[in-house]
């Protein structure tokens, strides 16, 4: 056995394992300790007792899921799982709010933000165990095969709203690769929306392709983030295969 550290104390792991990892956030050592005890027989386990180190972690270690605390002081769970969901790196990363809050707007707040499930101390771990089976085994294999490059490209899309009213809209890029891209539209689409992709300089248009949505990485604003994945492109892409 090796350790994984942090800088709130460590937490024992697999060096070698092929077991699926878990990230957990909390202030609370005993909580801390307490998770990984129980988890271990199935899940390495990572653990921080610092909000704001722990999207580090979750960028250095890659978790599979993360558990987190609601109150924590200096940067709340909210913060955190908003700005785990803002970064194209661990926005697809499982969240799940261990917390003493209890009340149905906690957890539908939580549920707007991303989070797949929300569990009240004392924990039911039978409970936790089958939602991160249940999660875990159902996430679709890793789609970025392309490397993405941060890069603002003004694009027209064109398509059909969730409401099935057609738009147009004009947006940026913020990140592209040869098969996708990450852009913000007002318009609510629904996963699966096939949208019509032009390149927009001045006054002409070139068509760069056909995307669907694959994924929506914001909520509850008036813009909403989307990852797109191209079905169909053309040479006018900003971004070729070689």
């Amino acid at each position: 056995m090796s350790l994984l550290t942090s800088k709130q104390g460590s937490i024992r792991s697999a060096t070698v394992s092929k077991q699926p990892k878990v990230l957990v956030v909390d202030d609370d050592e005993s909580v801390r300790k307490m998770l990984e005890v129980r988890l271990s027989d199935a899940y390495q386990v990572v653990g921080t007792g610092d909000p704001e180190e722990a999207v580090a972690l979750a960028l250095e270690h890659k978790p599979d899921a993360i558990l987190m605390d609601l109150m924590m002081p200096g940067f709340s769970g909210f913060e955190l799982c908003q700005s785990l969901h803002s970064l194209s790196y661990t926005s697809r990363i499982p969240i799940f709010v261990i917390t003493g809050a209890s009340g149905v707007k906690y957890r539908d707040y939580c549920s707007n933000l991303g989070a797949k499930g929300y569990f009240q101390k004392p924990i039911d771990f039978a409970a936790l165990k089958v939602a991160l089976t249940a999660q875990l085994g159902t996430q679709r294999p890793e789609r970025r095969k392309h490397k993405r490059v941060q890069m603002h490209v003004l694009i027209k899309l064109r398509g059909t709203n969730a409401d099935g009213k057609p738009f147009e809209q004009a947006t940026t890029t913020e990140n592209v690769s040869v098969r996708g891209f990450l852009a913000m539209c007002s318009q609510l689409l629904v996963k699966g929306s096939v949208v019509e992709v032009f390149l927009a300089a001045g006054d002409q248009e070139r068509y760069a392709g056909r995307a669907q949505t694959v994924r929506q990485e914001s909520y509850n604003e008036p813009w909403h983030r989307y990852g797109f994945e191209f079905i169909e492109t053309t040479a006018d892409w900003v971004l070729q295969d070689k």
